[in-house]
């Protein structure tokens, strides 16, 4: 689970396999990095190559034509519901009793 870092840094909890570990702090000591660097450059090499593939922007370009669609039908059930299509004026704060009306 990730959860926020005051570096506006996300934390990230991984679990590996002991041997998969292993090999990771031995290439993280050869090359004088850490084992957060080296899953940092991996990740990263990660999003670059699927960012050029060709078949992930076609499903990028389907999920936004989805949402654009979605977003189009609540926008016109909002103006069915209020009529002209504005927003109806905000409710008032807070819970409680009105005040009492003088006499």
């Amino acid at each position: 689970m990730s959860t926020p870092d005051n570096g506006g840094v996300k934390t990230l909890a991984i679990r590996l396999q002991p041997e998969v570990h292993q090999q990771l702090v031995i290439i993280a000591s050869l090359r004088s990095t850490t084992i957060t660097e080296e899953i940092r450059q991996a990740i990263e090499a990660h999003i670059a190559t699927v960012k050029s593939s060709t078949d992930l922007a076609s499903k990028a370009d389907g999920v936004l034509e989805t949402i654009e669609r979605e977003a189009a039908d609540r926008r016109a059930a909002i103006a069915s519901l209020f009529g002209d299509g504005t927003t109806p004026a905000a409710a008032p704060k807070g819970r409680g009793r009105k005040p009492a009306a003088d006499a």
